[in-house]
């Protein structure tokens, strides 16, 4: 079976690395401190036009949960329409209920509206509060093609056993995508635990700032982060020897 790697890019620069470093899908973000939140239409649309593997934007409006107001709901609506206008492969996308349960009837809607894009669940997986095989079949029965989890653990190699149980469960009707702490020196361990094809790494690291000066009393400049192409490039080359 032919293994495939996703990157996480925060931004149109490691989307550019993913494709040149041999990955299959870039999921397109903002926001890595906050965990991930939905890139602008102009990174959207640019990034668009620098890659040609597959684009998932991930479509979330903020952070904290997957829990979302009537706005908030309109809001995750419009921008599922703007990845499709900007001709995006797919989106990255979850909602619950306010127990942590999966939403199934929102999952529908998205996979309706999202169409013919194709719909990863995204970590709220990781969020529910029990039931993992539960929320699996309802995120079957709504059409996703894939989920990115980290098996309800801190990482993928904690939570390896439960992700070999979702494959076991998945059957090939959806695939199972681990993620989170993925890294060169654990891919070949995690490809044989898990029994997945698919992957799921950042692979990033904050770069130098390089403009030359920065104001000592401004603190909230953060950091940007960029793929780091070697790191991917040897992730891909384990996985190819493995698969």
């Amino acid at each position: 079976m032919t293994h495939h790697l996703e990157i996480c890019a925060f931004g149109v620069q490691s989307a550019v690395i993913a494709e040149r470093a041999g990955a299959t899908r870039v999921e397109l973000c903002d926001n890595p401190i906050e965990g991930g939140t939905t890139p602008s239409y102009g990174a959207i649309k640019i990034t668009r036009e620098k890659i040609g593997i597959q684009l998932y934007p991930i479509i979330r409006p903020r952070s904290l949960n997957y829990y979302y107001d009537t706005e908030e709901w309109a809001i995750i609506l419009a921008d599922v329409l703007m990845c499709k206008e900007l001709g995006c492969d797919g989106i990255s996308v979850g909602v619950q209920k306010i127990n942590g349960e999966i939403d199934a009837d929102k999952m529908k809607r998205l996979v309706e509206v999202a169409y013919p894009m194709g719909v990863t669940c995204n970590r709220v997986f990781d969020a529910i509060p029990n039931a993992p095989a539960v929320a699996l079949e309802t995120l079957i029965q709504a059409g996703c093609e894939r989920v990115l989890t980290s098996g309800l653990a801190a990482s993928a190699p904690e939570g390896a056993a439960l992700l070999k149980d979702l494959v076991t469960l998945a059957d090939g009707r959806i695939s199972i995508m681990p993620g989170a702490g993925v890294r060169s020196d654990n891919i070949e361990a995690l490809v044989q635990q898990t029994g997945a094809f698919e992957f799921h790494t950042s692979a990033r690291q904050a770069i130098i700032n390089p403009v030359k000066f920065s104001n000592p009393r401004v603190t909230d400049m953060g950091n940007m982060y960029v793929a780091d192409e070697e790191e991917v490039k040897k992730i891909i080359q384990l996985l190819r020897r493995n698969g």
